[in-house]
């Protein structure tokens, strides 16, 4: 996880969070442009997280839920103000992609297989996201009429020739979507903390919530390709979380939606 050393202007901040910023290095996380993340270097460490009005309640809500389960960190403060702020404890270790988890490839794919089919296992009855499936076609077809279409991410096996194709496909498919699953949401490598190969938790659970496993299955395994320059752990990924539970059709479905972001 990349971190810059800064100094910010403290006075720009909620007055809840002032005096930890006064008190502790600061060290700049951001991975996105739609958010920025300080870690706060102190008692063990926090991270405070900004973003526009209303975009961090779920996630707030969510990294509250997965902490009850013992899969996240806890959450200190949550502010929703003229921006949303987001104060949680570190987690402890790295993401999965640290050098020393990507020097072994076979033991990191089976790694976050397993632990990706243990979340899956989980009850999910009171999970306070109970729509991820209606969500994610509402966002779809939101960029679909927006004209947002981007394929450049994605493999060219799970790649559509125009937006067209892929709403086609969405719109036949999208009623075998299922809730069957607790979510991550976006279950990428630098979403899942180890700490000497053990769980630690996972982070960046805005899109959480209760639906389809596909939408896991497909972004644990373009994480691996994307991470690791390869798609030789793809087949292995799948045949460690379970090949039981994993339709290659289904995983189509979910590349057409991801296409419209």
């Amino acid at each position: 996880m990349k971190r810059t050393r800064i100094q910010p202007n403290i006075d720009g901040y909620p007055a809840e969070f002032q005096a930890l910023l006064r008190s502790s290095e600061v060290w700049d996380s951001s991975s996105s442009p739609e958010a920025r993340v300080l870690f706060l270097d102190r008692d063990g460490g926090y991270y405070l997280k900004s973003a526009l009005k209303g975009t961090l309640a779920r996630e707030a809500d969510m990294t509250r839920y997965f902490h009850t389960k013992g899969l996240a960190s806890e959450v200190l403060s949550y502010i929703s103000a003229e921006k949303d702020w987001l104060l949680t404890a570190r987690v402890t270790g790295e993401d999965c992609t640290h050098a020393a988890y990507l020097a072994d490839p076979k033991r990191l794919c089976d790694t976050t297989a397993e632990l990706l089919r243990n979340l899956h296992s989980l009850d999910f009855s009171d999970c306070p996201v109970q729509n991820r499936n209606e969500t994610y076609y509402e966002t779809a077809e939101r960029n679909y009429r927006a004209g947002h279409y981007d394929t450049s991410l994605f493999p060219d096996h799970w790649g559509y020739r125009s937006a067209e194709e892929a709403w086609q496909v969405i719109e036949a498919g999208r009623h075998l979507m299922k809730t069957d699953a607790l979510l991550h949401g976006d279950y990428c490598l630098p979403n899942v903390m180890l700490d000497c190969w053990r769980f630690s938790g996972f982070i960046d659970l805005g899109n959480g919530g209760a639906g389809d496993r596909h939408i896991d299955l497909f972004w644990g395994a373009w994480t691996l390709n994307f991470n690791l320059k390869t798609e030789q752990y793809t087949e292995r990924f799948f045949d460690a979380y379970g090949r039981d539970a994993v339709d290659r059709e289904k995983l189509k479905l979910v590349a057409a939606f991801e296409v419209f972001g």
